[in-house]
Formats: structure tokens, sequence, C-alpha cells
């Protein structure tokens, strides 16, 4: 069969094209597909610095230059998966509950076609919605969390649905394998040990930055991957977890954080394994003058295409 291709610099300039992920086909929905980029213009739940309804657009913006072989894995998704950004989820910006019942629905048809989906936040809200419906598909997973916060808030000013909160909730409706969590990153300020701790008291790995300082990710993410085995494992990826250095384009940043070469070690760290989805979240282009920061949060994107399993393994 044919396999959709990105539009290539050497047929369109670069700057012209689709306004698509890596200026792929679009399509309506995911039949058909083995992986699809979705968009998630959400920035209802932030708690800080807003923006990030505008992440979407522009990762795709900043896609434009990627091309479809990883000179460093030897990966070409192009070559063995159906691949096509399916456009954005149609949330309700004036209702953030309305919105994440809307998530749901919107994954569950994508799911139920049988894609994986690789979704371009949008606040960090938005993974307790999508895991509720990979619930329904594939069980409890594993997690593997990277972010300078943990988001295990029981609520925030009275609510129960924020960017602070996706783990809590997702934690209560059983969408996590309790010892095959890991939240890598953490770091900043907080009100207790509890910030923190209450992570580790329900079996989660937490990885503080400090402990990632100075270090190559390889071997931590060797041991993740046995811990892992063949359970079916969903990746979040907040690019506030990297150091202000490399991304200030975030809402919530915070110092002494992870470089680019360690987030790709990580994302590099889970070839081989039952990834059932993955998102990158908080990029707030209104922070980003550069565009860097939605530039790492493309190249991340496809790194994760790069380690889903078709891309690994071929047909």
């Amino acid at each position: 069969m044919a396999y959709n291709q990105p539009l290539g610099g050497n047929e369109m300039i670069r700057t012209g094209g689709p306004a698509t992920f890596m200026r792929l086909p679009t399509q309506e929905t995911a039949s058909g597909l083995d992986a699809c980029f979705i968009g998630i213009p959400m920035d209802i739940g932030t708690s800080n610095r807003p923006g990030t309804r505008l992440g979407p657009r522009q990762i795709r913006d900043e896609s434009r230059m990627l091309r479809p072989f990883n000179m460093a894995t030897g990966a070409a998704p192009f070559e063995h998966m159906q691949v096509a950004d399916i456009g954005d989820v149609p949330i309700n910006t004036f209702d953030l509950k309305k919105s994440v019942d809307i998530i749901t629905k919107f994954y569950r048809a994508v799911l139920n076609d049988g894609a994986i989906p690789l979704t371009l936040g949008g606040d960090h809200t938005l993974t307790w919605p999508i895991l509720r419906a990979i619930r329904e598909k594939h069980g409890p997973v594993a997690l593997v969390h990277v972010d300078a916060h943990a988001d295990i808030n029981d609520e925030m000013f009275g609510e129960k649905v924020a960017h602070g909160c996706p783990f809590r909730r997702a934690w209560e409706d059983e969408c996590l394998i309790n010892n095959k969590v890991y939240q890598i990153g953490l770091r900043g300020t907080g009100y207790s040990p509890d910030d923190f701790n209450w992570a580790r008291g329900q079996g989660w790995r937490v990885v503080q930055a400090e402990e990632c300082w100075h270090k190559s990710m390889v071997p931590l993410m060797e041991d993740i991957r046995a811990e892992i085995g063949d359970a079916p494992v969903y990746l979040t990826y907040d690019i506030d977890s990297l150091d202000p250095a490399y991304a200030p384009g975030t809402g919530t940043v915070e110092v002494g954080g992870l470089s680019t070469i360690q987030g790709l070690e990580i994302i590099r760290g889970l070839s081989g394994l039952n990834i059932v989805g993955c998102d990158l979240v908080e990029v707030s282009p209104p922070y980003d003058p550069t565009g860097n920061t939605a530039l790492i949060g493309g190249n991340f994107l496809y790194e994760m295409l790069c380690v889903l399993p078709k891309a690994v393994q071929g047909d």
C-alpha cells in the first residue's frame, strides 16, 4: 500500500504548503490510520500564564522543517505506518468540565478506529480525559510522565478539574498500573513534602530533576523499560520539564530542568514498548518569541512517532 508522506522541502518551500503536522495529509477521522496527530487547543485549565490554546497551531508550524527519516535512530515511520493529521478536538472553550467529556468521546472514536493518538496540547488537563478513553480500549496502563510538576492535586481553588489535577483523577478512575508509573523531572518549590510524596505512597516512582542533573537518562530508561515489560504504556510530556533556557514558552516555568538531550533520551528509551498513546503539552506561544519551544515540541512529537511499535518493527 502507499503510505502518506510529509510534503518534502524540494516539492514546496518550507514556509508554504499545508499547515498540518510535518505538512502531512489531513483527514476527518482516524479510519485506516496506524497513528494520527491531534490538536487540543485548550488553556482553560491553566493556573498561571495562559496561551496553550495556541500551542497546537504553533507546533504544527514549527514542525515544517522535520524530514521523514530519523538520522539518529534509523526509524522511518512513514515507510511502515499510515499517518495523518486529523485536526483539532472541538472543545468548549467556556466550559472545562464539558471539554474533558468532549475529549474522551473524541479519543474513544480514534481508538476504536485502531489508531495510536499523538496529541499536541493544550494544557495538561487534557491527559486525564485521554487516559479515560485509553482505559476503555486497553485497560489500565503504565505511565511515563515527564514534567516539572507532579499534577496530583486533589483540587485547585476548590475545583477537581485543572491542569494540576489530571493524575489524581486518572488514579481515581483506575486508569493507571500503580507499580508502573514514572514521574521524571519534578522540581521547584512546594507547600509540603506531600507535593511529591503522595505519588510515592501509591507505588509510583518519582525521579526528581536533581537526580537527573549531569547524567544521561539512558540507564534510567533501561530500568523503566524492563519494569514496564509488555504492559501498554502512555507517554505524557510537559514541555516545562525542560529548563527554561531551552523552553521558555510555557505557563509555569521552573529552574533547574532537563536538557533537550535528556528529553530525547527519555523518548527514545521507550522504543520497543507497547506504546498506546503520547502527548506533548503546555507550549504557550505568547511566551515563545523565537518559536524554539514549539520547535522542540514538534521534534519531540516526531520522536514519539518514531518509537511506536510499527515504526520500530515495520509491518
